[in-house]
């Protein structure tokens, strides 16, 4: 395979998304390992390749057909332009024009000639509440950016370091070196007193999003977030859970989104697989967090608690989990769902070691995800 194919493959597949085509990280690897077997060489064949791997629905035909012309053809596209009915919208942000003339005025300037539609638009708060589910790759791109400026400070936690204190505090203490030292300016007179105070460093944050089958659905948005907190902040650490367990931290150190999902999607070996919680979290645990990782850490668990193993197998290395880290939140996209309760097997085991148990389906309920993360 030629060592640009991936290159090439990952650029096709970002203007399929920029055409408004769902392309998951999984086509694209199959797009690779296809195009590995016909070469690029023949149009043909890297046509039928990409048609056969990439597209889902047959709605996404004609966007595929043009997104390959533009792609690798290099033609422009020529749009027949369509007969649209004059329609004039108003805008209505709320703000009061002092120059306006009453409503009555306004509407006999007008005349009879068009409609006037007056409406309220605000993009960004659409996007906010809407489900993942039913994002095109245009909104998960602005979604992107919504996700880049989340301050995921985390938690903070006491240092052995000190630091000088400004005054008196109640968690502070007498600095005797700098007293004297501020004593011998002025005639040997501690007219001013130094303290010293422990410092403070952040929590490390540990995250774990299942990416088995039944979390397609959001499994993309969830990386783009773990992608946004790896390269935001220091002390994070990202994993993938499925049938076995994956680290992902160097693969979405990378700024350049694209690559960084394509390079954990190359990682992933079980991506929209089965889950086995209870076995996954044991490998963690037994790797990583008892021994360190997550020790003093906020560990977020994104899932939908959907478990083909044991439930006491996922209660008991809950159980583990929570009694060394800091704070456990588990974030499951379902329970947004009118009149969810959580009956599933694997979420009914795990939640009595839960600290906290929120939604995960939105941007908003990442903004809140946050929010707990933060917190102290």
């Amino acid at each position: 395979m030629p060592a640009d194919v991936e290159r090439i493959a990952v650029g096709f597949a970002t203007t399929l998304r920029k055409s408004g085509v769902a392309v998951p990280t999984r086509s694209v690897l199959d797009f690779v390992a296809a195009l590995g077997k016909v070469g690029i060489d023949t149009r043909s064949a890297v046509y039928w390749a990409g048609r056969a791997t990439l597209l889902r629905r047959h709605e996404d035909l004609r966007a595929y057909d043009d997104a390959f012309a533009v792609y690798w053809l290099q033609r422009e596209l020529i749009r027949v332009p369509q007969t649209i009915e004059p329609v004039v919208l108003e805008l209505d942000d709320d703000s009061a024009d002092e120059d306006d003339d009453g409503p009555e005025e306004a509407d006999d300037d007008r005349g009879d000639e068009t409609d006037t539609i007056a409406v309220r638009y605000s993009p960004v708060e659409i996007l906010r509440h809407k489900d993942f589910a039913d994002y095109t790759h245009a909104e998960f791109d602005e979604a992107r950016k919504v996700m880049a400026e989340m301050r995921l400070a985390a938690a903070v936690r006491a240092s052995r370091r000190l630091r000088r204190a400004k005054g008196s505090r109640p968690t502070a203490h007498p600095d005797l070196r700098r007293t004297v030292q501020r004593a011998m300016k002025l005639h040997g007179e501690p007219a001013r007193r130094a303290y010293f105070e422990r410092n403070t460093r952040p929590r490390r944050l540990v995250l774990l999003c299942d990416v088995s089958g039944s979390m397609e659905a959001y499994s993309r948005a969830l990386l783009r977030f773990l992608h946004a907190a790896v390269v935001g902040r220091r002390h994070v650490e990202a994993f993938a859970l499925g049938t076995r367990l994956t680290r992902l931290t160097r693969e979405l150190s990378s700024h350049d989104p694209d690559a960084a999902l394509a390079a954990a999607g190359r990682g992933v070996k079980d991506w929209s697989g089965g889950t086995r919680l209870g076995e996954v979290l044991r490998e963690f645990n037994d790797r990583f967090g008892v021994r360190g990782m997550a020790r003093g850490a906020v560990v977020v668990i994104l899932s939908d608690g959907w478990d083909r193993g044991e439930p006491a197998e996922l209660a008991a290395q809950m159980a583990r989990l929570h009694r060394v880290a800091h704070r456990v939140v588990w974030c499951n996209p379902l329970k947004a769902s009118p009149g969810y309760a959580p009956l599933a097997r694997g979420m009914a085991a795990a939640l009595p070691h839960v600290d906290e148990f929120i939604e995960g389906h939105s941007l908003a309920s990442l903004e809140r995800l946050a929010e707990v993360v933060n917190r102290r």
